[in-house]
């Protein structure tokens, strides 16, 4: 009755009938740009960097160090280089298994691991890697693909290589290497070297190989599988086909002339409408123009990222382009993930961080440009999960086409907070994204008598700036790896990142005093002020004054300002690494009054420059920066539409 209202005339039936026939039809494209993905969840764990504890060489009889706690003989780290490292070496080998269970227990059958996933690509931890995920996928289900960081592998080919810091009998640290006369130990603090094969870095044969069930080969259960170098698309695809064209020697390309490394890159549909995107974005530079093209020595390292793919990785932004207009064309639902991150990390405050540090601190060199975002998301990139930095973040980018690109970055197991990124795939083409920590974690302590051992001897030799024993009091996986960044910071970044006048100003300085030097107006510096507050107890006083009504007019108290300079440096760091994580430890109280202070410094000192108010205007770039580390852009739980790009938060 309604159609025939419509269309009163003696040709309605008819016109009912095209109608008909039109809702039809859109319908069945309807369905296919919206296929039946609904609830799948995928899982991101990035940056695991497996250290097999319990690996066996085979090649020597050397298997670690007798746990007198458990009766096993561990191949472990020294706690002293785990403490100056940005990861951790060893307890993450607990909270992968952490990990793996909590995935098993939510039942999610898809896991995603963008690179970095052993130490350096050892045969003896690949082989560890495999045996664990042949473990989860026989007895849960779990299907697992991986793509390269610049960890695993190294280089594009194998390569003689080793550790001096495993520790060993009596304390002392345990060289092992796979090549006789790489290592000449210290008797005094070391034993004797150990010798083995299965410690060399391997190449990409080796990690493609030993690792070739979890995505970098067809699979006969995939739906579709391809490569950059693929001559069938997803309408013609066959697993012989594919099987025939997965060939290392077929997967090649030349990185500059004369020099032929791998590309693995591969796009795959494990279940009807879901396509994973796996991008290979290690690129390797030659040296020079006269090196060996086999000898991995020959390249630079692949930590640089995307921006070596611009100049010297071009095909993959067509192939991504492709299989974007493929997905899009066909319905399918496209997740790309990868090692390294396609947006600024940095929350947008990578120009004041070289303002602030110089141009080579805190691996500015690995900051996206610009012009990576735009590619892809031209390309069409809606979604990209990456790892590479150890830190939790949310970046977008628009182009002036109007595409938008939101990269997420997966937090590490081995790092402040240890945590995995879930995707779950919603109606209307919405991604939810959830951050799940890994706070507690069985077994994380069974090392400890043995750094108590590493301790001990390293006291017997006086050895300088020793790590806190106070860490083998912690009594749970986050407090834990809370503790490690906080002795990074006091054993390598306040010394490598800060200049000594920042640091001297830093250590010697209360919340109390800094809110003051806010809020005063002097024309001195601020370290000048500090050193002279009888000198100036007028210009103290008021300041003062100001600075407690403004904490009144802020619901706060002097008590919310019992800090130093120190913990505020804590904060900062912590901040950097798990963005709006970090407030479980900084409390959403510290990180207010984090944020009246940056509102009353930037009020009261908009003209500090680095000649005239050196402290200030440094004191002004930090607080920038920190502010942008606290900025709004949600990193825990949150939704992307992967048609228009938004994201927004959920309610936590």
């Amino acid at each position: 009755m309604i159609l025939k209202s419509i269309f009163p005339n003696k040709n309605s039936n008819t016109t009912c009938l095209v109608l008909l026939f039109v809702i039809f039809l859109n319908s069945i494209v309807s369905a296919q740009k919206h296929p039946k993905t609904d609830g799948v969840q995928v899982a991101f764990l990035s940056d695991v960097h497996l250290q097999d504890l319990f690996g066996k060489f085979s090649d020597t009889d050397y298997r670690g160090i007798l746990n007198p706690k458990t009766g096993q003989y561990t191949l472990l780290r020294t706690m002293a280089s785990q403490l100056h490292s940005t990861r951790i070496f060893n307890e993450n080998y607990f909270a992968f298994f952490a990990s793996l269970d909590d995935i098993a227990k939510r039942k999610i059958k898809y896991v995603a691991l963008p690179g970095d996933y052993t130490d350096d690509g050892q045969p003896v931890h690949v082989r560890g890697l495999k045996e664990i995920l042949d473990r989860y996928q026989k007895k849960y289900g779990i299907e697992f693909f991986i793509t390269t960081g610049n960890h695993d592998p190294v280089g594009p080919f194998a390569q003689e290589s080793g550790k001096e810091d495993f520790l060993g009998k009596d304390g002392k640290s345990q060289p092992i290497f796979s090549k006789e006369g790489m290592h000449k130990p210290n008797l005094a603090t070391e034993n004797p070297v150990v010798v083995t094969a299965d410690i060399a870095k391997m190449g990409y044969l080796g990690i493609t190989e030993g690792l070739k069930d979890f995505g970098f080969y067809p699979n006969k259960k995939y739906k579709f599988w391809a490569t950059p170098f693929s001559t069938y698309t997803s309408q013609n695809y066959n697993y012989e086909k594919a099987l025939q064209e997965a060939s290392l020697p077929n997967r090649v390309y030349d990185v500059a002339p004369g020099y032929e490394v791998p590309d693995v890159s591969y796009v795959v549909e494990p279940i009807e409408g879901l396509w994973l995107m796996a991008i290979d974005g290690n690129v390797y530079i030659p040296k020079k123009n006269d090196g060996d093209p086999k000898d991995s020595k020959s390249y630079s390292e692949a930590s640089t990222g995307y921006n070596n793919v611009l100049s010297n990785k071009k095909h993959l932004i067509k192939w991504v382009g492709d299989i974007s207009a493929q997905a899009k064309e066909q319905g399918k639902t496209l997740i790309a993930f990868s090692h390294f991150p396609m947006i600024d990390f940095n929350d947008d405050a990578s120009a004041e961080i070289k303002e602030l540090l110089g141009p080579n601190k805190w691996q500015l060199n690995r900051v996206p440009v610009e012009e990576v975002a735009q590619v892809f998301a031209d390309a069409g990139l809606k979604i990209h999960f990456g790892g590479h930095m150890h830190l939790n973040d949310t970046g977008i980018r628009t182009t002036a086409k109007g595409n938008t690109l939101v990269n997420i970055q997966t937090p590490s197991l081995a790092a402040y907070i240890p945590a995995y990124k879930l995707l779950t795939i919603k109606k209307d083409n919405l991604a939810d994204i959830q951050t799940i920590t890994i706070d507690k974690v069985e077994r994380f302590n069974e090392l400890f008598d043995l750094y108590k051992m590493e301790y001990d001897f390293l006291k017997s030799q006086n050895t300088k700036d020793i790590w806190n024993k106070a860490i083998l009091e912690t009594k749970n996986y986050h407090d834990f790896t809370d503790f490690h960044l906080k002795e990074l910071v006091r054993l390598r970044f306040l010394k490598d990142d800060w200049s000594s006048v920042f640091k001297d100003f830093f250590l010697n300085v209360s919340g109390k005093d800094l809110l003051i030097l806010a809020n005063i107006q002097t024309g001195k510096d601020f370290d000048f002020i500090l050193k002279n507050k009888e000198f100036l107890k007028k210009e103290w006083t008021e300041a003062e004054q100001k600075s407690n009504k403004i904490l009144a007019e802020n619901n706060l108290r002097q008590e919310d300002f019992n800090w130093t300079g120190y913990d505020l440096l804590i904060d900062f760091y912590r901040f950097r690494s798990a963005d709006e994580l970090a407030l479980k430890d900084v409390t959403k109280k510290r990180a207010k009054a984090y944020k009246l202070l940056s509102q009353s410094f930037f009020e009261n000192h908009k003209a500090a420059t680095s000649k005239e108010k050196p402290i200030e205007n440094q004191i002004r770039l930090f607080l920038i920066i920190f502010n942008k580390f606290m900025h709004e852009v949600p990193a825990d739980h949150f939704s992307v539409d992967l048609e228009t790009g938004e994201v927004n938060r959920k309610a936590r």
